[in-house]
């Protein structure tokens, strides 16, 4: 906010001025917070119009900002204004006014010190106005020390210490290091250093105890200082395990920060233990801020910070799992906006002369306030007319006769008061007066100050004394470059009046303002800065006064730094080896006595170093002893006196010592046994300061340990070989060697003597005197002599006995014996061999390499034995007393069969039994004399000369023969485990013999009737066994078992399957095969592996997983381990390993139970990296002023991640943009370096890292900070004149652009140009000089000005510039056009010419040089400081092949010229290309090798540089072919079987490690196709769980560790037909109280062509007691639908119906409950009939219509002896309450009943009552009358009469007769009119007459039967034969037949429904289309019903066309 207050009511301010006014209010010291901050200057500017000639002042440049200058330098502030003259200047230090008005523009500090630190301005005044200067700020660098001295400092174990630092004052603030005991403390997870320097050491312990101390450098001055160590003691206090809650040590702290600035931190520091466990959030206003943080989360940044970002931040220390509670501490970030004027007064106000000037402030005090939050500053201005006053009148003053003086008279006033002086005064005398008593005289003058409006003077007098030096100079001695101070002070009482001062050097007179370094005070002092050798001599003050003179004299010296020793040399010394002699001139020690010489060696062009630091200063010589044979030295000498250390001399010639034999053997010299023949020797080179002179190669001799042999000597002439492979030496034989290595100068010393002995070899000769002989029919006794010992070329590791048989030597049998060192002779055995088998043995002796020759085979054979069982043992030709007993020869026969034995007896009676023995080749046997019917112990056994061989026996009845087994019984299984369950059993029929084995089948994996069956176990001459284990299955596999029993017939059928089980889990049997292991990178590995098969899980599917476990191959460090829980994963990449290391892996399979055993290991190697840190103890020091050493030490082991091939030192200057720098060191036995080419007292930042052939590692860090050393300056830069007049010129620079050190002064000379140099003049000014004014030149005149700067290591190289005299000075004109010859072209910089145009009369002080990229880009300038007296420069940093333009301008003091014209278009040319391609081009390389590939990219000037090295494993590729032949078989419904061969052999690429199967449905790909993998190089797989009779799509690929290889084309195939799945759905329909039509979908899955269903339907309760179960089978082409209509009202039925393919599948049911819903209608009116004619007309009454209205009517009828209810009528419309129909659709002559049926919404509702019954009988015409018939009847029987009398006569002797059977015709059907085939069920008593037709004259007898009595006695089969083909249309009899309506007409004329379950004849057949079954037992009968024969009795009404009576006792549709 601006505020201006009005100190006053005036409202207007009226100036009346001649001249202009300038008004500025800065802040008043009273009312402002001095702020540095926001400095708010304001100034108001009002000008009068003046006369054209005068100009206010202005200024022509601004100071900076802010400067820093050293302390005790010299400061000159410079006020560079320009204006009407005079120009009047004020200084002011920090608003305080430090000078008056003068004309001196300059303010000068001879010598710095902090007090001057502050804000400088000047004010600048001529008569038109006044001007205020920017201010400047000047900083004072200095460094004091540190404040505090040593202390002690405890802290309890686990708590953070935290250690201040100590004050010391210094400005800038210094960098601050932390050391502990040397070395330096940098920040990590334990230490944290603050931002004010505090060190924290958090969780400390014991070990943390030490001396702590801080150093602490100013970066400006070059001081750095030590504070005072301060020793932390830690004690320990509770465990050191303890957890310690968390706290914070350093909390935030309230921070307030200016928007815009660059970024502001907040920290926090928390302790806790364990530490690692301890986590740092931060939140601002409660919400967490992620970004930001840095320093372990201990530091949070916001950079920019605007308003926003003001808040409350809290940091908050957790301790990650662990119950104590965190700690938080916060503090607020204040976001502080400057504040701006809202609204700006006008700064400058313009009127004219004699006018009266109105200031829009209203007021005649103005005062502006600047409030803001935290301060409020008001400034103040006022505006009056003031009297003149003097304000510094003349004082008294003494002078001497003849010389000037000044009385000065300062006045105030507004306007201005004009001032003039008189001598004579009304006041004064104007005569001297002289007073003898003083010795002086006295005259007065008068000052009279005249005003417009007042007069005032005042006067001054002036008197003589005589002086008198009291203290005067003295002797002094001072240090160069140091200031002196030469006193000469008078006095005298009172002090004389006049007194000069001279000073005089050598009786030269000393003018003081001619140097700037001289300074002469009031008082007489002389002060000389700077000082140097020059001013060496007598200083001389005279004092001269009219009352007489005095002088005083003192010698100054000045002491500096002693020259450089001169002339020195060295020689190599004659008198001693290894010496070296030095001789030098003794230099100017520098006005200081010598104290000593310093002398530096470089060694072999390494670094200089101190080779000896106090040399005598009365030498010039001295002999250096102890150097090094065949190494160059090189020498260099200063002189140190009390002042310094001085300039080193020139450097010596180097001189190289001549060589010697080394001294010092081979290091680290190691033999190793490599064979038994060959021992390897290593070593490494002797110590390079012993090997004197470049070694040639290295002599090894060697010989026998401890025999008198020669010695033997191998050479190797090439240094750089380390090993050696001694080779035919003598096996198992014991060495002594020595290593010497020699040079040009002869053999070196041997090593010590290494011993080694060779590897053993296997024995050159056989055991000696082998003997075998059989001991028994299985064993071999074996006994032999030891071999000679000095053939067994090893360590006897003992004997190998060997048999085999003949033509077998593969299956040989090997038993090893321990040699036995005792005995002369060994013996051994082997067992187990076979009886009587002939073997071959052999003896051999072993050692650890391997077996020795075997001894001759000798022949043998076991002894006999008794033979094995005989074979097949079989019973034929079973008679009443007799049987055929055969058998075969026993497998083993262990011998010479002699016979054979048999013998029987009755079972269990061995009183009874009979033995015979038979001859060998007798193989059957009839035993006779058996009892009949007896059971008979059979028992056979092979003779040998050993006896009775094993018995083989049987069980078998005389006279029965046996028959084949019967299948074991109740299975039942116990003792589930993982690889063995329990059997227990009831044997079956043992086919009248015993058992001799029992068969245990089982289904593997997948059960089912379609599944196959296995053996999995047998248990053999067991018969009376009834459990039994079965034992080898698989874990966690379903089983389901069957058993078989087998006797001497044969083998008996499956028993009843088991149940289905599930074997237990156990760990997996197997480890994954085909590990193979492949570096994937530098930090990882990929493995591979083929996955378990599914039978190898062993468990649960999901809990199968593999378990990788690696670690460092020969490191002791626990072994690391990776779950991978995907049964089917065969990959994985090992992560986040070590560089270049070799890892063991092995992988194992694991399930829910346990692992697995783990696979045999692999090895890899991770890839070779860059080092993943840098060098340790990196050191920087500077030698020069443009060299800096490095040294470091090795990268640690772990870190190097692959060979060391050099290192790389990283460089630049600190601060600076400028990019990183590299010196490449090549190998790695070199740690240090020497920098050249540096910039001079340049501060750096160094890093060293390591490289490999991959790339560059990690730099080392921290950064290291050294200075180069200072040096002379460079020139000053930027020189300009800014103002030039004939007569004067003022002149500008800027700092030498290479300072080289501190700038302390500058020193400037200028002549004229036509004069030479010792005509020139100069002066030297103060370090932060940057101008100089030159007065009294020569008009138009070209003068030649140079410029230098100085530090303390001397003047710098000057900067010269011409400048002319004159004032018409121009800008200069534009340069030539540039130009660029073509050979001057390169890719990357060209050389741009030009030709300098006209300077204007200025000189051309530089080039601006300006490129731009074609073709579309904008200029930009390259280089805006190109030397003025160049017209040419090479332009750089181009890119190649690219077009440019140039152009150029010059600019002056003046100003710039315009640009030049462009220069042509110049391209660039094609340079080695830096990018890589990315594609690659394919090369003939060698399968199974590992290559490294390295890619480049050149074009025509050359190649590029070349990638990093990628590796890549040839040979492992894909297939490129499918496997061939496919063949598919459908095994079963649900399986195929699936073969197939490899691909071929070259596109397997390596080998099949297994195949992938897919397979789909046809066309159904995407829905259903699924993958098989088979983990195994087969040819064939089953694919089980298909769907039955679906075609299949089936694709095999083969893969290898590489990947899938393609598809096969895909082969179709089909399953077989299974049973089909459950019908889609069950609906009903049209349900009333005893009828519903039920209707169902086709299976989803028919799995076959479907044959028909089957439909089983019953009460839920039992009916009147009875519940009859119905079966209908329908056809497959029949309808999906079926009325049902013998329902009872109101019961649940359920409905059960299944597909049928080949066998039925599942069912789907329902219940539907009989009888009108909730919601339908109720009953109609009882209805009643009229009759007209053949027409019936139905009347009724509307019932209740339900909840719904009614929407149709239906009618029912049925015939009136109790027939079922069928629907008659449908779809009556709901408006009508009668109908009329023609009773044509009625059965004639059949009395009907009818009711009717609302139907609304809800359904059918309740029937209406029965009407009354009507007949269906139409009257009958005259032919069908009684007594037409009896007539017809009559006459008929006359002819029949006439017919048989007529036959009589003829024929009587031929008669015949023909016999007809008939059947039992039943007709019982009916359909309604929806054409529903219908049933009906009575469960009444039905008087059916069942009347045999007559045939042929032959009758049969009438039957009589009850179907209730039928339902009781047993299950009633009902099949009614339809063929309905599915259409609404009655069956027609005859194509021309009349159309009558099918209700009444259909059944009787269709021939299928004459074979009725009322009336079934026997011997009918036809095809069935639904099939009826009803039983009372409730289990439907899943048989069909016999066939049957017979003929169709049909009535002959029936077969008139037309005409369809019904038949007795029914009604026509039943």
């Amino acid at each position: 906010m601006f505020r201006i207050q009005y100190a006053n009511t005036s409202s207007r301010l009226r100036v009346r001025y001649s001249k202009s006014l300038n008004i500025s209010w800065p802040c008043l010291p009273g009312a402002c917070r001095p702020n540095k901050q926001f400095p708010l200057p304001y100034t108001l500017s009002l000008s009068l119009r003046l006369s054209a000639d005068d100009v206010p002042p202005y200024f022509k440049t601004e100071p900076v900002p802010s400067q820093l200058h050293l302390e005790r330098n010299r400061l000159v502030l410079t006020c560079m204004a320009e204006g009407s003259w005079p120009l009047e200047f004020k200084w002011i230090h920090n608003d305080t006014e430090i000078t008056r008005f003068s004309l001196e523009y300059r303010y000068l500090i001879p010598s710095l010190d902090r007090s001057h630190a502050g804000f400088y301005r000047c004010i600048v005044r001529n008569r038109v106005g006044a001007l205020l200067q920017r201010r400047t700020e000047v900083q004072v660098a200095y460094m004091g020390s540190f404040e505090e001295g040593e202390r002690t400092q405890a802290v309890s174990q686990g708590e953070g210490a935290v250690i201040p630092a100590p004050h010391i004052r210094c400005f800038p603030q210094p960098q601050v290091t932390w050391f502990r005991d040397g070395r330096k403390i940098p920040p990590s997870s334990r230490i944290a250093i603050t931002l004010d320097n505090t060190l924290v050491i958090l969780s400390t312990v014991a070990p943390d105890a030490g001396r702590y101390y801080v150093q602490a450098v100013n970066d400006k001055n070059g001081e750095n200082k030590t504070g005072q160590p301060i020793t932390l003691s830690v004690e320990n206090v509770g465990g050191p395990a303890d957890p310690i809650a968390p706290t914070i040590v350093i909390p935030p702290r309230n921070t307030s920060v200016i928007s815009g600035t660059s970024e502001i931190t907040m920290e926090c520091v928390a302790n806790a233990r364990p530490l690692i466990k301890l986590s740092i959030s931060w939140k601002k206003d409660g919400v967490p801020v992620s970004s930001g943080l840095s320093d372990f989360n201990r530091r949070l940044t916001v950079l920019s910070p605007v308003v926003s970002d003001s808040g409350f931040y809290e940091c908050e220390a957790v301790l990650r799992s662990s119950s104590v509670p965190s700690v938080s501490a916060g503090a607020y970030l204040h976001v502080l906006e400057p504040p701006q004027f809202v609204k700006e007064p006008e700064k400058h106000i313009t009127a004219e002369m004699e006018k009266v000037v109105d200031i829009p402030c209203q007021v005649f005090e103005l005062v502006c306030a600047v409030v803001h939050l935290y301060f409020t500053c008001s400034c103040c201005a006022s505006l009056t007319g003031i009297a003149p006053n003097i304000t510094a009148g003349p004082s008294d003053s003494t002078v001497i006769d003849g010389m000037s003086v000044i009385l000065h008279c300062e006045t105030s006033g507004a306007p201005r008061p004009a001032i003039t002086c008189s001598q004579a005064a009304p006041l004064c005398s104007s005569k001297p007066r002289f007073d003898p008593r003083e010795s002086s005289f006295v005259f007065e003058l008068v000052c009279a100050v005249v005003h417009l409006y007042f007069t005032c003077s005042c006067c001054a007098s002036l008197t003589g004394i005589a002086p008198n030096i009291t203290a005067g100079p003295s002797d002094s001695t001072v240090i160069d470059g140091m200031s002196v101070i030469l006193h000469c002070e008078t006095s005298g009482a009172p002090r004389p009046a006049i007194t000069w001062f001279v000073w005089e050097k050598d009786g030269q007179v000393i003018i003081p303002q001619s140097l700037p370094r001289l300074r002469l005070d009031v008082n007489g002092t002389l002060h000389i800065s700077q000082t140097w050798s020059g001013d060496i001599g007598t200083y001389t003050c005279r004092v001269t006064s009219v009352g007489g003179n005095d002088s005083r004299s003192a010698h100054l010296r000045v002491r500096q730094l002693p020259h450089a020793p001169e002339n020195p040399s060295a020689v190599l010394s004659t008198t001693e080896k290894r010496a070296i002699n030095l001789t030098w001139a003794k230099p100017f020690d520098g006005n200081s006595p010598l104290i000593r010489y310093i002398l530096e060696v470089s060694e072999n062009n390494a670094p200089w170093t101190v080779l000896l630091a106090s040399i005598e200063p009365e030498s010039a010589a001295v002999t250096v002893n102890g150097l090094i044979p065949a190494r160059s030295y090189q020498f260099r000498l200063c002189a140190v006196n009390d002042v310094g250390k001085g300039q080193f001399s020139k450097e010596t010639d180097r001189v190289s010592l001549p060589e010697e034999p080394p001294s010092a053997p081979p290091q680290n010299v190691i033999a190793s046994g490599r064979t038994n023949q060959s021992i390897m020797i290593q070593w490494q080179p002797p110590p390079e300061s012993h090997q004197n002179g470049i070694l040639r190669g290295y002599i090894i001799r060697y010989r026998l340990t401890g025999l008198p042999v020669d010695i033997q000597y191998k050479n190797i002439s090439n240094p750089d070989v380390t090993n050696l492979l001694l080779e035919d030496l003598i096996i198992w034989t014991n060495y002594e060697i020595e290593v010497a290595a020699y040079n040009g100068a002869g053999l070196g010393v041997y090593s010590h003597k290494v011993t080694e002995w060779t590897l053993q070899g296997v024995p050159t000769i056989a055991p000696g005197n082998v003997k075998a002989e059989p001991v028994n029919s299985t064993t071999i006794r074996f006994t032999w002599t030891a071999p000679n010992p000095q053939f067994i070329n090893g360590i006897n590791q003992g004997y190998k006995l060997l048999a085999w048989e003949p033509g077998k030597e593969d299956e040989m049998t090997i038993v090893t014996v321990r040699p036995n060192f005792q005995d002369s002779v060994h013996v051994g055995h082997i067992t187990g061999l076979k009886k009587f088998s002939e073997y071959f043995t052999s003896v051999l002796c072993f050692t650890t390499p391997g077996d020795g020759p075997r001894s001759a085979p000798r022949r043998q054979r076991t002894h006999e034995d008794t033979p094995g069982a005989v074979g097949h043992l079989s019973f034929t030709e079973i008679l009443d007393t007799s049987l055929k007993v055969s058998w075969r020869d026993p497998n083993e026969k262990n011998g010479v069969l002699t016979g054979y034995r048999i013998s029987w007896e009755e079972y269990n009676r061995t009183n009874t039994r009979v033995t015979h023995y038979l001859p060998n080749v007798t193989l059957e046997y009839r035993v006779t004399g058996l009892t009949a019917l007896t059971t008979y112990t059979i028992e056979v056994a092979g003779m040998t000369s050993k006896g009775q061989g094993q018995l083989s026996s049987s069980t078998i009845s005389s006279g029965v023969p046996p028959e084949l087994p019967g299948p074991p019984t109740n299975l039942a299984i116990s003792n589930i485990g993982p690889r063995s369950v329990t059997l227990q059993f009831k044997p079956g029929y043992d086919g009248k013999t015993s058992i001799s084995r029992w068969q245990v089948e089982a289904q593997v994996g997948v059960t089912g009737e379609n599944e196959d069956w296995v053996m999995v176990h047998q248990l053999a001459n067991e018969p009376d066994a009834r459990s039994l284990e079965v034992s080898g299955l698989n874990p966690y596999t379903f089983y389901r078992f069957r058993m078989r029993q087998v006797n001497i017939v044969g083998t008996s059928p499956p028993s009843q399957p088991s149940r289905k089980i599930q074997t237990l889990q156990a760990p997996p049997d197997m480890a994954p095969a085909n590990v193979t292991l492949r570096t994937a990178s530098e930090t990882s590995l990929w493995l591979r592996w083929v996955p378990l098969p599914e039978w190898e899980y062993n468990g649960n599917p999901d809990s199968v997983g593999y378990r990788v476990q690696y670690s460092r191959t020969g490191a002791q460090s626990k072994a690391l381990l990776h779950i991978i829980a995907d049964r089917l994963e065969r990959e994985f990449t090992i992560e986040d390993l070590e560089e270049w290391t070799e890892y063991e892996v092995r992988v194992q399979a694991i399930n829910g139970i346990g692992a697995g055993p783990w696979s045999q290991p692999v090895r890899g190697r991770t890839r070779e990296s860059v080092p993943s840190c840098g060098p340790t103890n990196v050191s920087a020091f500077a030698t020069t002023s443009s060299s800096i050493l490095v040294r470091w030490f090795e990268v640690p082991e772990p870190d190097r991640n692959g060979l060391i091939l050099g290192y790389k030192v990283v460089y630049k200057e600190k601060d600076s943009d400028s990019p990183l720098q590299f010196w490449t060191v090549e190998g790695n036995a070199s740690h240090s370096v020497q920098l050249t080419g540096l910039g001079k007292y340049v501060l750096y930042e160094i890093q060293v890292l390591a490289f490999t052939r991959i790339g560059d590692g990690r730099p080392s860090s921290p950064s290291i900070l050294e200075r180069t050393l200072d040096d002379v300056p460079g020139p000053p830069v930027v020189i300009l004149f800014p103002e030039v007049r004939t007569t004067s010129v003022r002149l500008i620079w800027q700092p030498p652009s290479q300072p080289n050190g501190i700038i302390l002064a500058y020193q400037i000379t200028y002549r004229l140009n036509s004069t030479n140099s010792n005509t020139a003049t100069f002066d030297v000014l103060n370090s932060s000089a940057r101008q100089y004014t030159v007065t009294g030149l020569r008009p138009e005149s070209v003068y030649v000005f140079r410029i230098r700067a100085q530090t303390r290591k001397g003047w710098g190289e000057a900067a010269e510039a011409l400048v002319v005299t004159t004032e018409k000075r121009a800008r200069p004109q534009p340069t030539s056009r540039p130009t660029v010859p073509q050979e001057n072209v390169q890719a990357r910089s060209v050389l741009l010419s030009w030709e300098p145009g006209s300077d204007g009369l200025s000189p051309v002080r530089y080039y601006t040089v300006q490129v731009r990229e074609l073709p579309e880009k904008s200029w930009t300038v390259h280089s805006a400081s190109v030397s003025h007296e160049s017209s040419s420069y090479i332009v750089d940093r181009l890119k190649p092949f690219t077009s440019y333009q140039f152009r150029v301008k010059a600019t002056n003091d003046i100003g710039d010229s315009d640009y030049s014209e462009e220069s042509e278009a110049i391209t660039t040319l094609q340079d080695e290309k830096t990018a890589l391609c990315d594609f690659c081009s394919s090369v003939d390389l060698t399968k199974h090798k590992r290559y490294e590939i390295r890619m480049s990219v050149y074009n025509a000037v050359g190649e590029g540089p070349t990638s990093s090295p990628q590796e890549v494993f040839v040979g492992e590729a894909v297939p490129t072919a499918p496997p061939q032949n496919v063949v598919i078989q459908s095994a079963t419904a649900t399986q195929f079987d699936v073969t197939w061969d490899p691909p071929p052999l070259e596109t397997q690429n390596g080998d099949i490690q297994g195949y992938k199967i897919f397979f789909w449905e046809y066309q159904r790909k995407n829905e259903t196709e699924k993958l098989r993998t088979l983990f195994l190089p087969e040819g064939g797989v089953k694919l089980k769980n298909l769907t039955g009779y679906t075609t299949y799509m089936i694709s095999v690929a083969a893969f290898n560790a590489a990947g899938d290889g393609p598809r096969s084309l895909p082969t179709r195939g089909r399953t077989q037909q299974a049973a089909p799945s459950a019908p889609s759905f069950i609906h009903f329909s049209e349900l009333t109280t005893t009828s519903v039509n039920v209707s169902w979908g086709e299976p989803v899955f028919p799995n076959g062509i479907l044959e028909g269903y089957r439909l089983i339907y019953e009460p839920c309760m039992p009916v009147d007691g009875v519940s009859k179960i119905v079966t209908v089978d329908v056809k497959g082409n029949a309808p999906l639908w079926l009325k049902i209509k013998d329902l009872a009202d109101g019961v649940t039925y359920n409905f059960r119906i299944r597909a049928k393919t080949f066998t039925y599948g599942p069912e789907v049911e329902a219940n539907i409950t009989t009888g009108p819903g909730e919601g339908a209608p109720g009953p109609p009116g009882e209805p009643f009939i009229s009759r007209y004619g053949s027409a019936l007309t139905i009347h009724w009454t509307n019932g209740d219509p339900g909840r719904a209205p009614i929407t149709r009517y239906v009618i029912e009828a049925r015939p009136s002896d109790e027939g079922l209810w069928d629907i008659l009528i449908k779809d009556i419309p709901k408006e009508v309450t009668s109908y009329t129909f023609n009773m044509d659709i009625l059965k004639q002559g059949v009395s009907y009943d009818f009711r009717v049926i609302g139907v609304n919404d809800y359904g059918y509702g309740s029937p209406s009552q029965p009407s009354p019954s009507i007949s269906a009988q139409k009257v009958s015409p005259f032919y069908e009358e009684w007594w037409f018939l009896v007539v017809v009847a009559l006459v008929g029987l006359i002819f029949i009469l006439l017919l048989v009398f007529i036959l009589i006569i003829r024929g009587q002797s031929k008669k015949y007769a023909k016999k007809s059977d008939s059947s039992m015709c039943l007709s019982m059907v009916s359909l309604d009119e929806s054409r529903f085939p219908a049933l009906e069920l009575n469960n009444r008593r039905l008087s059916v007459k069942n009347s045999f037709c007559r045939k042929n004259g032959v009758y049969t007898r009438s039957v009589d039967f009850s179907l209730s009595e039928m339902i009781l006695s047993q299950p009633l089969i009902l099949s009614l034969f339809l063929n309905h083909q599915g259409s609404d249309s009655e069956y027609e009899v005859e194509p021309n037949r009349q159309k009558t309506h099918s209700f009444v007409n259909h059944y009787i004329s269709d021939p299928t429904y004459y074979n009725s379950w009322r009336r079934q004849q026997k011997g009918i057949s036809r095809a069935q289309a639904y099939n009826y079954t009803e039983s009372e037992s409730g289990e439907p009968e899943n048989s069909t019903p016999p066939p049957q024969h017979g003929t169709l009795y049909r009535p002959p009404s029936s077969l008139a066309p037309g005409s369809r009576a019904p038949i007795a006792g029914f009604s026509s549709f039943v």
